[in-house]
């Protein structure tokens, strides 16, 4: 890659990545895994950024990396291109609808250690005992190793691996009918029978599977 081509790359990472910050809310380690991730996946698929539902994407965590999924990805809850699996893994996963092809891009063991020093800050300010000068120096900690993934060879970060997965449908439009408990517009799929009322999953969370003495509204 010819100089200006590696410059020009770099300041366009560097615009990406403060699009992810802007969106999460502040820099953090987890958030530089995402975006490195994001940009993993999206190369080994040779696809952009979505538009609409060209690309779907599983999340195996709910935490910072997720945003920057969003945001370099393009897909989201609001699309019904974001999946999201509560398994407690730094591991995303992205399918492209065009080719069928999809890749587990997962984080290696070690890659994200923080130092003693680091752990020691963030159970103090977890703990709600941090002082300002330790919260300052928390940081500058988290900005040195959110600078240090965003630096570090790809290869030392993850482990990149070529899934075949049937892909979920893309999102449905579909007409509203009232919940009759709380006769709230529930989308009709999402509607359960009980008691032969249309009940929504809300209510049958709150109030169980039993209707027959609720009066209608």
């Amino acid at each position: 890659m010819k100089k200006e081509a590696m410059k020009e790359a770099y300041v366009l990472s560097e615009q990406q990545y403060h699009k992810c910050m802007e969106f999460h809310g502040h820099v953090c380690p987890g958030l530089s895994i995402g975006f490195r991730a994001a940009q993993a996946g999206l190369d080994w698929l040779k696809e952009n950024r979505a538009e609409d539902e060209e690309l779907v994407a599983i999340v195996e965590t709910d935490a910072c990396g997720a945003d920057a999924i969003q945001v370099l990805t393009g897909c989201t809850f609001g699309k019904g291109n974001l999946l999201h699996r509560d398994y407690g893994k730094q591991a995303f996963t992205l399918l492209g609808r065009r080719t069928g092809r999809g890749v587990r891009v997962c984080l290696r063991p070690g890659a994200l250690e923080l130092t003693e020093r680091h752990r020691q800050l963030m159970e103090r300010i977890q703990g709600n005992e941090a002082t300002k000068e330790e919260r300052n120096e928390f940081g500058r900690l988290h900005q040195q190793k959110s600078r240090e993934i965003l630096e570090k060879p790809l290869r030392e970060l993850f482990t990149l691996k070529e899934i075949s997965q049937v892909l979920p449908l893309k999102a449905r439009i579909e007409p509203s009918r009232p919940c009759q408990v709380c006769r709230e517009p529930v989308m009709a799929s999402k509607i359960q029978i009980r008691h032969e009322k249309e009940i929504c999953r809300s209510c049958l969370e709150e109030k169980g599977a039993f209707f027959t003495d609720y009066p209608r509204r």
